[in-house]
């Protein structure tokens, strides 16, 4: 109905010509005392032959605004057709939109171009600061004082912050690295425990673990990322003594702490890129895209990350790894 109302709306030029036209001829032949029958027989004949013609014209004008509808649900890389051109308001609005698409296309080239560039600085940046890095790291090794710990630990988080960089970047770059297979999800935990080792004895920190006997469908590299993510924050928020206890039930594994927990108006949101929450403007180091990051990944592969806590209760973070959708390479 509405667009019947936009169609007659549109066509209300000819109507009021047609119905100016036979008030013109009536008056007219009224004058002159002519018969006025003569005026509205063909009148009649001419509304008939106007419905009828409206009536094609009418369905015409639906089916193309049909396909317009159609085409508007696409974006502009998508649009290959457009409707026939019947008027020449049809020729300029398709030039127009054509120009619009060429410009969008060499926009998003360019923007593709320059992104595709900053990737490569900063990866080139990684791998040149990683040498500096592991130099230190070779010097501190001889060293075992206080001071040297905390250099190590040091380290360890700028090393951190690099991976996460680079993990950004990656996550909107076109070529991705996922390489989905079976892995044994004892040895993913495995290699993130030991990096962490250092961390957890400095802070005199207990681990509750066993090994399980699970297999994950999953890439090796971007996982161990989202896990080390998920340990680095317990670490941090578990104070001297505490407990991390890490298990694995009927394929969701879990990584609990005793911790500060989470303010329950923080939860819905810890997951937010650049969101730090009440523990984060209180630690004023926190960037709040480790836990972004470790949802974006799990996305990408098909798993599904969530968190519970209160506030004097610690944290668990629940990583769902029984994917059914992604395919093994």
């Amino acid at each position: 109905m509405h667009f019947f109302l936009n169609y007659l709306k549109k066509r209300r030029a000819q109507i009021i010509a047609f119905i100016v036209f036979f008030l013109v001829f009536l008056f007219a032949f009224a004058l002159y005392d002519l018969p006025t029958g003569a005026v509205v027989y063909p009148a009649l004949v001419c509304l008939c032959l106007g419905i009828l013609a409206g009536a094609v014209d009418f369905k015409k004008a639906k089916r193309k605004h049909e396909m317009l509808c159609e085409i508007a649900k696409l974006s502009a890389e998508l649009i290959e057709t457009l409707p026939n051109r019947v008027t020449q308001d049809d020729t300029d609005y398709q030039e127009i939109i054509l120009h619009l698409k060429e410009e969008a296309r060499l926009a998003e080239d360019c923007q593709n171009a320059k992104f595709a560039d900053m990737v490569d600085y900063y990866t080139v940046w990684a791998h040149q600061i990683k040498t500096p890095i592991a130099s230190m790291r070779l010097t501190l090794q001889n060293e075992d004082s206080p001071l040297a710990r905390r250099i190590s630990d040091d380290l360890f988080r700028i090393e951190q912050y690099v991976e996460m960089v680079l993990c950004y970047l990656r996550l909107d770059s076109d070529a991705t690295d996922y390489v989905i297979q079976k892995y044994d999800l004892d040895k993913i935990l495995t290699q993130a425990f030991r990096r962490f080792s250092g961390q957890f004895i400095s802070k005199k920190l207990s681990l509750d673990y066993e090994p399980p006997e699970f297999t994950a469908l999953t890439d090796e590299k971007w996982l161990l990322f989202v896990i080390e993510q998920v340990l680095s924050n317990s670490v941090k928020y578990t104070p001297p003594g505490g407990v991390i206890s890490v298990s694995v039930q009927q394929g969701i594994l879990c990584i609990k702490d005793n911790g500060i927990g989470i303010a329950p108006e923080d939860l819905p949101r810890i997951f937010e890129r650049g969101y730090t929450g009440f523990n984060g403007r209180t630690d004023k180091k926190a960037s709040g895209l480790g836990l972004y990051l470790c949802r974006r990944i799990c996305r990408n592969l098909n798993h599904r990350i969530w968190a519970e806590s209160g506030r004097e209760g610690g944290t668990a973070v629940y990583i769902d790894l029984n994917s059914r959708k992604i395919e093994t390479e």
